[in-house]
């Protein structure tokens, strides 16, 4: 009885290991967690219903699938621009998919597989409002940005303090800019073009999409710094979505009549 007793508790013990061992980051033994926008027409927002939708969600679902996870097993944590590197260094979810541009900063706190895609920065203004054609025209213009995006950071850069404390404002997310445009508390919205197109096709004809990048971004899949063999593995997912047809499916279903600015898939950039 005394061996049988032994043996059960090594048993139980080696099944606890197992356990322990085979969970992800943030995430129990049987779920993928990955952060993603909640407030991104067309990238990632939650629906009435509580499901998800957009371009990063339907990229977090196909690289689930090729790590061996059904939809059923996907958890979505929501992810603003300021708090997106936390959850991955602190272990709170197993990858951020959300409009997350690859810099070489960033570089130095997380990891990258990717670009899945390429868009600019780009500005959104009233639809009668023809008096913004450029970057250029920002000069003197009240423009609503992200908090901890790189998007207001690069006007900073190019304007200057002075015209950051006079006409910058900051908010939680780019969901909120848009009824600071609206009823023309600011004048102007700039980040990706992809987020942006997402924000005027829900609302037909109230904004206006200069359509002019002024930079270029890569949007990348941020996992831990030193996770190289998931790094690859979804690398490796990116790749096949792009050649199985599933990425262009995704962009036409997404972006609408602004897709014909996403026709060719980037390259991967492993390292």
């Amino acid at each position: 009885m005394r061996v049988r007793r032994i043996g059960a508790v090594v048993i139980a013990a080696a099944a606890a290991a197992s356990l322990t061992a085979c969970g992800g980051s943030g995430s129990g033994s049987d779920k993928f967690v990955v952060g993603i926008k909640f407030d991104q027409p067309g990238l990632g927002q939650k629906q009435p219903d509580g499901s998800y939708k957009g371009f990063d969600v339907d990229v977090a679902k196909y690289i689930a699938k090729e790590l061996g996870y059904t939809d059923d097993k996907i958890e979505y944590k929501e992810a603003i621009s300021a708090n997106r590197e936390s959850f991955v260094q602190q272990g709170q979810v197993n990858a951020v998919i959300a409009t997350y541009s690859i810099t070489d900063d960033r570089k130095k706190k997380i990891s990258f597989a990717g670009p899945y895609l390429v868009t600019g920065q780009d500005i959104l203004t009233r639809a009668d409002d023809t008096t913004i054609a450029s970057v250029e025209d920002l000069k003197d213009k009240k423009v609503c940005g992200a908090q901890g995006s790189s998007s207001p950071k690069r006007l900073v850069d190019k304007f200057g303090a002075p015209w950051k404390d006079q006409f910058l404002t900051e908010q939680q997310g780019y969901g909120a800019c848009l009824p600071l445009l609206e009823n023309k508390q600011v004048d102007a919205i700039s980040t990706d073009a992809t987020i942006l197109a997402g924000f005027a096709t829900q609302s037909p004809g109230k904004f206006r999409l200069v359509g002019k990048p002024f930079s270029e971004e890569k949007y990348g899949v941020g996992i831990k710094i030193d996770d190289k063999e998931t790094r690859d593995k979804i690398n490796t997912a990116i790749e096949k979505m792009f050649k199985d047809g599933s990425w262009k499916k995704a962009v036409d279903a997404n972006f609408g009549e602004f897709g014909t600015f996403f026709t060719t898939p980037p390259a991967v950039e492993r390292y």
